[in-house]
């Protein structure tokens, strides 16, 4: 039987980048696995998961939890970061 842990392992996202959708769509982390592995797998998955995490820092900021901002700007950064090659794809494809 797989665990939580192995789930997570096996979507593409980081155990943060799955925390950040858990909290904003309000869903289990299995769940939030799932969509992540759905999403990261979807031609627009990975700008709709860029957004996620943007809406819940955004979220965050409104609430007044500095330190849930701070790491969600670090999540952001690491997932644009990983997913590079997703926007060199789009640029490409828009010149030609």
């Amino acid at each position: 039987m797989l665990g939580i842990c192995d789930i997570k392992g096996m979507c593409g996202c980081t155990e943060e980048e799955i925390d950040a959708i858990a909290m904003h769509e309000h869903v289990a982390d299995a769940v939030a696995s799932e969509m992540a592995f759905y999403l990261i797998n979807s031609d627009d998955g990975v700008p709709r998961i860029r957004k996620i995490i943007i809406e819940d820092i955004e979220m965050a900021e409104n609430l007044g939890h500095f330190e849930q901002v701070k790491k969600l700007k670090g999540v952001l950064k690491h997932f644009v970061v990983s997913h590079r090659d997703y926007y060199q794809r789009k640029v490409i494809s828009i010149t030609h």
